[in-house]
């Protein structure tokens, strides 16, 4: 009777890292919005193979309220630059997962979105993109904080069994005897991903996990003058049990 009563392993997957997310408050975030300045600078990294890393260069980016340098990001050169090409090369086409590989991973994604949902419904969570989205995109505190609703129900949508289910496959009767058609929904394995600066969270976020939950291995490269939402969103990601290997991430 114990064992008819045990719960599925997704199941419990789920539980524990709802109740982990719980307590985790924004303990991610290597920047305040509130505080950034010229006199309190931040530095917006590249992430490559699982390390935030820094380029030899930077670029200097003035607040678009006082014009003042407050934000630098990496400057990385063509040589560089190879090492994101080197590690794209690791995926192979069958992606980092597909519905003959590494199935699991449907589940764990499933769970990593139900637990990045949670907290950013969280009001502090929540607080901190639209604070940081305003720093350096011209949006009211209402329109950004819409951007970071819609990113929220996005991630809440696809807890859980969803991302399993969006890779449902299909078979169709044949037209002769013995024939019949069958589908998977396969990833492409290394892609690139490039998003403009109006949406800083919600265009790259959501078509981030979208190349995820099919299993497609990511290099990210967000517009440099909002990059630091997006390097923020993706630690939140890893907090969250998003293996830090699966995202590559250049900012210029």
């Amino acid at each position: 009777f114990g064992k008819m009563m045990r719960q599925p392993n997704h199941v419990r997957v789920l539980r524990r890292l709802y109740h982990q997310s719980l307590h985790l408050n924004n303990q991610f975030a290597t920047v305040d919005p509130k505080t950034i300045s010229q006199s309190n600078p931040h530095i917006v990294h590249n992430l490559i193979s699982g390390e935030w890393k820094q380029s030899k260069k930077k670029i200097a980016l003035p607040d678009p309220l006082t014009s003042e340098l407050f934000i630098s990001v990496q400057d990385t050169d063509k040589e560089e630059a190879a090492v994101f090409i080197e590690s794209l090369n690791k995926c192979s086409k069958t992606g980092l997962h597909n519905p003959l590989k590494n199935n699991q991973r449907y589940v764990t994604l499933g769970a990593i979105s139900a637990k990045a949902a949670n907290m950013m419904a969280q009001p502090e969570i929540s607080d901190f993109f639209t604070s940081l989205i305003q720093r350096v995109a011209p949006k009211s505190y209402a329109q950004a904080a819409a951007e970071v609703s819609v990113t929220q129900k996005f991630l809440e949508n696809f807890g859980g069994d969803q991302v399993r289910f969006l890779a449902r496959s299909f078979a169709v009767p044949g037209d002769h005897e013995g024939q019949m058609s069958t589908g998977h929904r396969w990833p492409y394995g290394p892609v690139v991903i490039i998003s403009p600066f109006n949406f800083p969270l919600e265009i790259p976020l959501l078509q981030l996990m979208g190349a995820l939950f099919m299993g497609n291995k990511v290099l990210l490269k967000v517009d440099s003058r909002v990059s630091v939402v997006m390097e923020q969103a993706l630690r939140m990601l890893h907090v969250c049990g998003l293996p830090t290997q699966d995202v590559d991430s250049r900012v210029s």
